[in-house]
């Protein structure tokens, strides 16, 4: 190309219409310094133009995508965590091998079983575990099966709105955070906004099913909306999207100012929020009414239909940065009900157990779902600034309960837990065996033993007369609470028993539920040889085999200060908030959230 003074003028430019005449930009541009002139008012321009989105992008909070820490390489993890990843692996391959792109294996029958909308929730819902364990040529695979999702239903068909945001978008939006592959954002944002149609209720709870293509939704066979569907959406189609994708292209709805684009993310959700704001009580029921948004029962439970719903109050104050200080509020509210109302202490052997209520008349009905609230209340401890009265408190629960979880195993034959079990009633007054009211008489004895009750019992019991429990489902599910308290009860406290309990669970289901195919589910832990269920559930994948992996290995990959855990195990980065940005957007900082 041409020296600019030697190339010919346009000859429809005219000298006159110009600053300089075409001899005084010669003479200009001959002049080194001045040579740089067109260069700095361009900057100057692109500045003027985009610069407030630039400058405002990096004020605002972070997500810390592809942790450092991640993947631990597999030469130096230790013989503990390498034999999770190979019980991973061989579930993935069996999986891969004879129910590719379905749902589900049946590791049985070596069939496969679309439950779950027939997208391949097996992938979905792992995606994060193979990017945590480094399996990434399964990883890779897998973002092939997202890119080709197109989320079909056909009309007149639905898919349930809890498991989908969970399983599937939360598995979406955790692989994005680790790896920062853009078809996983972008696969999320397109599922996201099919979901939404679920709020369109005259209340704005979310609706049991939903058309994602046609926007239609149903209700669910109680003919309410659970608890638990209703309160466990937060953290995948609230916080994480609006913060995140909207940090790219707007500014933030209630977190730092109007949000335009994603608001519709925030708003449905944070509609469910300010019922239960509102609410009034601190025992919330299980049941609610779509139309009213107004309880239908008065089942207090922290198990089936109410139990995510509990930890994603805490989560969600983590998440966001611990900017929310009305749902740290109703974290403690409610926990603090469920210590009053729903824990007890068996009359013989004496385990602390929680159970559920209705009007305040306990069930004695102890399940294995129930086993989350114990790292619940440990992660609690951990993060949240207490009372020193209030810490103990939460402590001694979460100590008691996630070691009666252990014992369930423990006592079985096959080292297996039961799904549900009925605990012993009391043959006295069962208000004597509130662990609040015995807990009132051990200190006003002064503390006798120095142990609290219902925390000094840790010995098996085989023999099943003795145990004071009975089992009401004997089925070991694969599933994953026991195994998620015993992992941030052994991350938050230090204490070794909590990965040797681990381990024992581990060899368990290497032991009894292991097959050629994968693994199963068993009908009788406390029988063997067992029988197995011709089912490997999703969660087996996503869950249990990711809280047993990070259990061994000695690095903490995934901080709990940095991460916070959705309801199926999917982690997602804290929201990082910096002093400026506080002051600007009127966040409270977290000495003030903590007062």
């Amino acid at each position: 190309m041409l020296p600019f003074h030697t190339r010919q003028i346009n000859p429809g430019f005219s000298p006159k219409r110009s600053i300089f005449s075409v001899q005084s930009l010669q003479v200009l541009y001959s002049k080194p310094v001045l040579r740089w002139l067109p260069y700095l008012f361009g900057l100057i321009l692109t500045l003027w133009l985009f610069g407030p989105f630039l400058f405002s992008y990096f004020e605002r909070p972070h997500f810390p995508l592809s942790h450092p820490l991640l993947p631990v390489a597999p030469e130096i993890l230790s013989a503990r965590a390498q034999k999770v990843r190979e019980a991973y692996i061989h579930a993935y391959t069996s999986y891969k091998h004879d129910a590719w792109t379905f749902d589900e294996l049946k590791p049985v029958s070596g069939a496969s079983d679309n439950n779950f909308n027939g997208w391949g929730v097996s992938v979905f819902d792992s995606l994060d575990t193979m990017w945590i364990m480094g399996l990434f040529d399964l990883f890779e695979e897998g973002l092939e099966v997202v890119r080709q999702t197109t989320f079909p239903v056909e009309p007149g068909k639905y898919v349930p709105f809890f498991e989908t945001t969970i399983r599937y978008l939360g598995g979406l939006l955790s692989a994005y955070a680790l790896s920062g592959e853009p078809i996983l954002l972008q696969k999320a944002d397109e599922l996201g906004s099919g979901l939404l149609p679920a709020f369109a209720t005259a209340s704005g709870l979310p609706m049991f099913a939903v058309n994602p293509h046609t926007g239609e939704t149903r209700g669910g066979w109680t003919g309410g909306v659970l608890w638990a569907e209703a309160l466990s959406n937060q953290m995948e189609l609230c916080v994480y999207f609006s913060q995140y994708l909207c940090s790219l292209n707007v500014r933030h709805s209630k977190y730092l100012a109007s949000l335009t684009g994603r608001a519709e993310y925030y708003e449905k959700t944070e509609k469910v929020m300010e019922i239960m704001y509102n609410a009034n009580i601190s025992e919330f029921p299980s049941q609610w009414d779509a139309s009213t948004g107004k309880p239908t029962n008065t089942h207090f439970s922290v198990g089936a239909y109410a139990d995510s719903a509990h930890e994603y109050l805490l989560k969600q104050w983590l998440l966001t940065g611990q900017s929310e200080p009305k749902t740290k509020a109703l974290y403690l509210k409610v926990v603090e009900s469920i210590i009053d109302t729903l824990i007890y202490v068996s009359p013989n052997r004496k385990l602390l157990y929680v159970t559920d209520a209705n009007s305040g008349v306990p069930s004695f009905k102890f399940e294995h779902l129930s086993c989350f609230l114990p790292g619940m209340l440990a992660l609690g401890v951990h993060t949240l600034d207490l009372p020193p009265k209030t810490k103990e408190l939460h402590s001694w629960a979460a100590e008691g309960i996630a070691t009666t979880c252990w014992l369930s195993y423990a006592d079985q034959a096959s080292g297996l837990g039961p799904d549900e079990m009925t605990m012993t009633p009391p043959s006295t007054p069962y208000t004597d065996f509130k662990w609040t009211t015995l807990l009132a008489q051990w200190e006003a004895d002064g503390r006798p033993g120095g142990v609290p009750p219902g925390l000094l019992t840790s010995k098996p019991e085989r023999k099943s007369g003795a145990r004071d429990y009975s089992a009401a489902k004997s089925s070991y599910l694969l599933r994953p609470e026991a195994l998620e308290s015993f992992y941030i009860l052994w991350r938050t406290t230090g204490a070794e028993v909590w990965r040797e309990r681990g381990w024992a669970v581990f060899e368990a289901i290497e032991k009894h539920a292991r097959l050629e195919r994968g693994y199963a589910s068993v009908s009788n832990v406390d029988s063997t040889p067992v029988v197995h269920l011709d089912e490997m559930p999703s969660f087996f994948l996503a869950e249990t085999l990711k809280y047993l992996y990070l259990m061994f290995v000695d690095q903490e990959i995934i901080p709990l200060d940095k991460w916070v855990f959705n309801t199926e195990a999917h982690p997602l980065p804290v929201f990082e908030w910096s002093v400026k940005d506080r002051a600007r957007y009127h966040i409270p900082s977290k000495m003030e959230t903590s007062s």
